[in-house]
């Protein structure tokens, strides 16, 4: 797996570029309705416009974003906010010229504020979310939604009901690779769907450095419950919408175990999960993570009759690998008839043979990411996602079906917390079920 570091990335003209190239643009922009193309018009009017941005938390991730801003042309970064004043200082360097808050409120009091992007603790994201909706901002809000199914319906309802743009961190729905394999999947490549498997590993203590004791649980709010769900959200969200994004449905029903197992230094959220999620027509998503061993990275393996994808690495391979090239058959002919029969410590020894399947890149240029960061990666489809944003928070139409896609990730991902946390198995209520358009 490639790191950050030696990534190719794609400009986001190349990105639609390369997925109107798939099975026609008119099938791609249906299948996936988020990636919708302007009208001229539109394109006129984002052409001549900014998008007046007050951005609400500058943490680690905020600052992401915002040294991604400068480079958009689309984005005049207004007006930052932060209560904790090493932040704040920080991000103004970013964007010396905008005007300062420690209260959000005020943020959204201001007319010069069109958009707000927020970049929170999870705990302040649905409250924050509907106070900007209600002060009629168009909203970007960091994944996951929110602590519970409830608020995360709170904040649905708030978005349906303000008529406002609202978008949610998910970056895979714009990362290239992810569109391309979710269209060859959907167009029956890989044949029938039977499993998922997916995983998110590290090997990090989760904690940031505390100048005084009494930050302890505002630094470090993911460790806490009052605060954080742990993994779920802060992971899981993402590949548990790859899961629902590739089979076109939600699971029925969730069971695991969570613990902790390594990290025993006062964190209250386990560094240790595994869950089953089980769709209504048997296919089981297994998922786990831990943060105490990082050698297999993450990914999504996709298991179809005829082929696997594992999308986070842009490649696929067919049940039957192409056959090796002759030469290398004779070689490896020669290699059996040598050691088959030469027993070391017990069983025949045989050799890797030339027709180990080593795959198919799904598209020409593809960025991987080790998954170790935990602010961001180049080229994980979180510019891409930003633009997007910029795009619609001018032209104030909601992406179709994008916060729909969040919100089942976030639930899911809740539901699965409460499964570990009562040992049993939790079947999806029907009270948090919202239209979905990419139902099958």
């Amino acid at each position: 797996m490639k790191n950050e570091d030696n990534s190719v990335s794609l400009s986001r003209r190349d990105f639609f570029k390369e997925v109107g190239m798939i099975g026609g643009g008119g099938m791609l922009l249906s299948a996936f309705p988020w990636l919708q193309s302007c009208s001229p018009d539109d394109k006129a009017k984002i052409a001549k416009e900014k998008v007046r941005l007050g951005f609400i938390g500058t943490g680690s991730r905020g600052q992401y974003h915002l040294n991604n801003l400068k480079d958009m042309p689309m984005a005049d970064v207004v007006a930052l906010c932060d209560n904790y004043p090493p932040n704040l200082k920080a991000a103004s360097e970013i964007f010396p010229q905008a005007k300062t808050y420690d209260d959000y409120r005020k943020v959204l009091e201001s007319k010069e504020v069109q958009a707000v992007m927020i970049a929170v603790p999870l705990y302040e994201h649905a409250q924050l979310t509907i106070d900007a909706l209600q002060a009629g901002k168009q909203v970007f809000c960091e994944k996951s939604m929110a602590m519970t199914p409830q608020s995360c319906l709170d904040m649905y309802n708030a978005f349906k009901q303000s008529g406002q743009v609202l978008f949610i961190g998910q970056q895979r729905l714009y990362d290239p690779k992810y569109v391309r394999a979710m269209e060859m999947i959907h167009s029956g490549v890989l044949g029938e769907i039977g499993g998922i498997r997916a995983y998110w590993f590290r090997n990090n203590d989760w904690r940031r450095p505390v100048p005084s004791p009494d930050l302890e649980r505002k630094i470090n709010w993911r460790l806490y419950k009052e605060y954080s769900c742990g993994l779920m959200t802060e992971l899981a969200t993402h590949q548990l919408q790859v899961g629902n994004w590739a089979l076109k449905m939600i699971p029925e029903t969730v069971t695991g175990m969570g613990d902790i197992v390594y990290w025993k230094d006062g964190r209250e959220v386990y560094d240790n999960v595994s869950l089953i999620y089980r769709y209504s027509n048997g296919v089981k998503m297994n998922y786990e993570s831990i943060i105490s061993n990082k050698f297999y990275g993450l990914e999504e393996e996709i298991l179809g009759s005829k082929g696997t994808m594992e999308p986070e690495k842009g490649k696929y391979y067919f049940e039957e690998a192409k056959p090796a090239p002759g030469i290398m058959q004779m070689i490896n002919q020669i290699e059996h008839s040598i050691f088959d029969n030469v027993s070391f410590a017990g069983p025949s020894w045989v050799p890797e043979t030339a027709s180990i399947n080593k795959g198919e890149m799904i598209m020409d240029k593809v960025t991987t990411i080790s998954g170790q960061s935990s602010v961001g990666a180049a080229g994980d489809g979180s510019v891409e996602l930003v633009t997007a944003f910029l795009e619609a928070a001018i032209t104030g139409k909601p992406a179709p079906n994008l916060v729909e896609e969040a919100y089942y990730s976030s639930v899911l991902a809740l539901l699965g917390l409460q499964a570990m946390d009562e040992k049993r198995v939790i079947t999806f209520p029907d009270e948090y079920k919202i239209p979905y358009l990419n139902f099958a």
